[in-house]
């Protein structure tokens, strides 16, 4: 039997109704990729790389006995993220919805139209918090290294808190 698959998702909204915008990603990957999820909490966190953007809403999915493989998981993202409005204009510029693939099981992909496991994640507080949420002893399959145990030497000062709703 084959192994069953535990993906990681990173979404983030900073325009329009954040908080909307994360729920109906949540809608649209229940319907497209697996209705086995589990929700971290959602963050309200600065933005990373280019700060003169409104905050985010941030959040992590784990994603349980996907019967997709990496790159039509790539795939149903960029098509949800399309759906719900996203425009590329500039890098880590504003945008109505993000989704990233952080993990796939322990699989290593570095190729033209992915990159697993995401090559920021250690960076970047609003990623590393919500996935101590729902993967405190997950271990980057590069790295060596927890969930915790990145964020205790994440480098990154931004402020994050915990969202509390509108």
């Amino acid at each position: 039997m084959p192994k069953l698959q535990t993906l990681f998702l990173s979404l983030g909204s900073n325009l329009g109704n954040r908080e909307e915008n994360l729920n109906q990603a949540i809608q649209l990957i229940r319907q497209n990729i697996s209705t086995n999820l589990s929700i971290s909490n959602i963050y309200e966190t600065e933005p990373w790389g280019n700060l003169n953007q409104a905050g985010f809403l941030n959040l992590i999915l784990k994603i349980e006995n996907s019967s997709f493989v990496p790159h039509e998981i790539l795939e149903k993202i960029q098509k949800i993220e399309n759906e719900l409005g996203r425009v590329r204009v500039e890098k880590w510029g504003e945008r109505c919805i993000d989704i990233d693939i952080i993990y796939y099981d322990d699989l290593i992909i570095n190729d033209a139209r992915l990159v697993i496991p995401h090559p920021f994640v250690q960076e970047r507080k609003f990623v590393l918090v919500p996935l101590a949420d729902v993967a405190p002893d997950w271990v980057h399959p590069i790295l060596q290294k927890t969930t915790l145990q990145m964020l205790q030497d994440c480098p990154d000062s931004g402020w994050i808190k915990v969202y509390e709703g509108l």
